[in-house]
Order: structure tokens, then C-alpha cells, then sequence
């Protein structure tokens, strides 16, 4: 009897840690759950303070961006205003000069100041209009360029958007339909295990009712059979009577506890088997729920690496975007710089070229045409002929530096005079310098000179016809020559 109670508190310890393991998975799920909750309301957090991290950054480089445009426009405009002054002075100046220099012949300086005026003012106007073509060509294509910038990033960013709010949508929808789908599947479970449990229940009454009705009918045949067999036994035996008696009410209170016990045994086993039925049952929708969850979270992870990925190309496009354009802006200013530059030394090399024109150059700067009547007015109606060629469309564009040309062929031409005038002196100086070392060596005697020819003495016609210039020949200019390296030095 002790070893029979001893197996039942066996049993008890193994219900509980049953119903213990069971708690351990449901709070394992519970959590489970909590913490995917958890990292999708994580994951929507960061998604919007990215979304409004990319607008502020938006806002502030457009802010940086218009403050480095209006600094670099302001310095541009400066820097004009201040050159458009020095010219404007230097025009001022030089006027003043020539009229000062020809106050003695008024009628005439009159006239030649005002066609000198005249021709300055329009190439000044010419080429202040053609700076402000090509200024409002670059700054066309400056702002053409940003507008497609400024509108691809905005197509780009509305398709990201629309994108992200489909991508959304879709995930609700998704949710949602899982959790429709495990409310549903959770309501047919317990459907089922109810269902189960009381066909269970009614077939174990009724099993048991049976057995009941089976073990009564055994027990009343062996009970005649034990009252005949008592009756024969205590007509045999009477003195065993009282001792039978006592095994009798010692079997009845044992019967009694081997029926108390069987019930307990029976109740404890039936529970067990609804036990494992549930938990079978539980462990089978456990798998399932799981491996939904995981399928789902698979999927969720995968939609976020995809949405992180798009996230992080389309930062690296901007930034390539955002590179390119600042590269290009510095290109285009260094390049804007280095034509500004450019400018301020022809405007230097023109000043320093004023200072050593002479006045003549100075009153009329552009000489006469050399061509008659007739060949200037078929020049005029070929220029006013659209072009055929390439390269005189070319140069139809510049037709307005057609008075810069003719000065610097002019000056090209006055250099090669110059030159030739100059091969000419040199020339002659050799000569000379060969008469001077035939008179030395005429004057010195030594035996050397004396076996040679005396130019004292014989005179050849080729030296008479070099040495002594014809009759009717003109007097040869002398010209001053001043180094230009040295007046570059002088004057920068």
C-alpha cells in the first residue's frame, strides 16, 4: 500500500512539470511575439526620422547653395563695377589728355576727338553686348541645368515616396490577413479540442458504466459462490468463523482502498492522455504558428534590406549627384575666373600698349582701307551673305572683333617693316664694321699686312660702291627702338 502512494506523487511532479513546460512556451511565444512587435515599431520609427532627416538635409543644402550663389554673384558684380570704373577712368583720363594736347588746333581736335569718341564708345558697347550675350548664354544654361537637376531629384523623390507608401499598404494588408488567418485557425482548434474532449468524455462513461455492470454481475456470481462456499466452510469449519469474519472486514476495507485508488489512477490517466492530446495538439499549432511567423518575418526582413538598399542608392545617387555639381560648379568658376583674369591683362597689356602709342595713333587708331569704292561694296554685300562653309559660319560669329584685327594687322605690319628696316641697319653696320678693320689694318703696318694686299693703296669698286652712297639716293630714317622687355619691366 506505501508503494502504491509513493507512485502517485511520482505522477503529480510529473503533471506539473508538464503544465510548467507548457507555461515556459506560451511565455516563450508571448515574447516572442512582443519582440517582433517590438523591432516593426522600431523599424517605422527610424524610417520616418530618416524621411525627415533627408528633408531637412534638402532644406539646408538648398539654403547653403543659394548663399554660395549670391556670394559668388556678388563678388562677380563687384568685381565688374570696379573694372567698368578703372576703364571708365582710364577713358576719362586719357580724353582729358587729348584734348589738353590739342587745344592749339581746336576745329581740328574737335573733329578727331569726336570720331576717336565715337569709334571707343561703340567698341566698348560692342563688346560690352557681346559679354552680355555670353553671360546670358551661361547663365541660361546654368539655370536650364539646374531646373533638370532640381527636376529629376523631384521625380526622383516623389517615386520613392509612392513606392514606400505601396510598400506600406502592402505590408498592413499582409498583416492583417495573417492575423484574420490565425484568429481563424485559433477558433478551429478550439472547435476541434472541445469536440474531441467530450467524445472522449462520453466514450470513457461509457466504457466505465459498462465495466461497472460487467464487474457487478462477476462479483454477485462469485459472491453466491462464496456464500455456498462459506455456508459449506463454516458447516466445516466454525471455529474459523471468527477469524474469517476479521479477513473479511480486513478485505472489504482493502477492496475499498483498491477501488479509491483505481478511480484516482484512472482519473490521473485520463487526464494524462488529455495532457498529451493537448499538448501534441498545442505543439502541432505551435510549429505551424512559428513557422508562419518565421515565413512572415523572412519576409518583412527581406522587404526591409530591399527598402534599406534602395534607401542607401538612392543617398549614394544624390551624393554623386551633389559631387558632379560641385565639381562642375568649381570648374566653371575657376574657368570664369581664368577668363576674368585674362581680361584684366588685356585690359593691362592695352593700357601699357596706350602709353606707347604715338598721337597720331591715338587721334586715328583704325587706318584707311586700301580697296576703291566698288571692291568695298561687294566686300559689304559678301559678308551680308549668309555663309555656306563651316568655317566662315565660324567666323560670322566674330565679325564684331573685325576692328580688333585690323589693328593688330596693322601692328603686325609696322612690326615686319621694322624688322626688314632693322636686317637693313644690321646689314649696314657689317659693312661698316668691315671698312673700319680695313682702315686699321691699312693704318698698322706689319710684315704679315705687308705680304697681303694694301687697301690703301688698291681700292676695289665692289668696297667704293658700298662704302659711297649714290648721288640721287635718299637720306635713310632714323628710328628710335625701345626693347619691349624692358617696357614690360618698367611699367608691371
Amino acid at each position: 500500500m506505501p508503494k502504491k502512494g509513493g507512485k502517485g506523487q511520482a505522477a503529480m511532479t510529473e503533471e506539473e512539470r508538464l503544465l510548467y513546460m507548457q507555461q515556459k512556451a506560451q511565455a516563450e511565444e508571448e515574447m516572442a511575439k512582443r519582440k517582433e512587435d517590438m523591432l516593426t515599431q522600431f523599424l517605422k520609427e527610424k524610417l520616418q526620422k530618416e524621411e525627415k532627416n533627408s528633408v531637412v538635409n534638402l532644406h539646408k543644402l538648398t539654403q547653403q547653395w543659394r548663399t554660395v550663389m549670391r556670394q559668388t554673384r556678388a563678388t562677380e558684380l563687384r568685381r565688374d563695377i570696379s573694372i567698368l570704373s578703372q576703364t571708365f577712368e582710364r577713358v576719362v583720363d586719357r580724353k582729358d589728355s587729348v584734348i589738353k594736347s590739342l587745344v592749339c588746333d581746336l576745329s581740328e581736335a574737335e573733329q578727331q576727338s569726336a570720331h576717336a569718341l565715337r569709334a571707343h564708345l561703340s567698341c566698348v558697347d560692342r563688346l560690352l553686348e557681346l559679354q552680355k550675350s555670353r553671360l546670358a548664354v551661361l547663365e541660361l544654361k546654368w539655370t536650364s541645368s539646374l531646373e533638370e537637376l532640381i527636376s529629376d531629384y523631384n521625380t526622383f523623390r516623389v517615386h520613392l515616396l509612392s513606392k514606400h507608401q505601396q510598400d506600406t499598404a502592402y505590408l498592413a494588408d499582409v498583416t492583417f490577413s495573417m492575423e484574420q488567418h490565425y484568429v481563424e485557425l485559433e477558433n478551429e482548434a478550439k472547435q476541434d479540442y472541445q469536440s474531441t474532449r467530450d467524445d472522449i468524455k462520453n466514450r470513457n462513461i461509457e466504457e466505465k458504466h459498462a465495466l461497472r455492470v460487467q464487474l457487478e454481475g462477476t462479483v454477485e456470481e462469485l459472491w453466491g459462490q462464496f456464500q455456498q462456499a462459506l455456508r459449506s466452510y463454516n458447516e466445516a469449519t466454525e471455529d474459523r468463523h471468527i477469524a474469517f469474519e476479521a479477513l473479511r472486514t480486513r478485505d472489504h476495507k482493502s477492496a475499498q482502498e483498491i477501488d479509491t485508488q483505481m478511480k484516482r489512477l484512472q482519473k490521473m490517466q485520463d487526464s494524462i492522455s488529455a495532457l498529451r492530446v493537448r499538448l501534441s495538439s498545442g505543439q502541432r499549432e505551435g510549429e505551424t504558428a512559428a513557422r508562419g511567423l518565421r515565413v512572415a518575418r523572412e519576409q518583412v526582413t527581406h522587404q526591409a534590406r530591399q527598402l534599406k538598399a534602395q534607401l542607401s542608392q538612392a543617398r549614394a545617387t544624390e551624393r554623386n549627384q551633389l559631387a558632379n555639381l560641385t565639381v562642375h560648379s568649381n570648374a566653371a568658376a575657376k574657368k570664369l575666373q581664368g577668363i576674368i583674369a585674362q581680361g584684366e591683362k588685356l585690359l593691362r597689356l592695352a593700357e601699357m600698349c596706350r602709353k606707347l602709342e604715338t598721337e597720331e595713333e591715338k587721334i586715328l587708331p583704325f587706318y584707311e582701307s586700301s580697296l576703291s569704292a566698288q571692291e568695298q561694296i561687294q566686300d559689304r554685300n559678301q559678308a551680308a551673305a549668309p555663309p555656306t562653309e563651316e568655317l566662315a559660319k565660324a567666323m560670322h560669329d566674330f565679325e564684331d572683333l573685325g576692328r580688333f584685327w585690323q589693328r593688330y594687322n596693322k601692328v603686325s605690319l609696322e612690326r615686319a617693316c621694322l624688322e626688314q628696316e632693322r636686317a637693313g641697319l644690321a646689314q649696314e653696320n657689317q659693312q661698316l664694321r668691315l671698312l673700319l678693320q680695313q682702315y686699321l689694318e691699312g693704318i698698322s703696318v706689319s710684315d704679315q699686312i705687308l705680304r697681303q694686299q694694301n687697301p690703301l693703296l688698291i681700292v676695289s669698286a665692289q668696297t667704293l660702291a658700298s662704302a659711297t652712297p649714290p648721288a640721287d639716293s635718299q637720306p635713310i630714317k632714323r628710328h628710335t627702338v625701345i626693347e619691349a622687355a624692358h617696357v614690360v619691366q618698367r611699367t608691371l
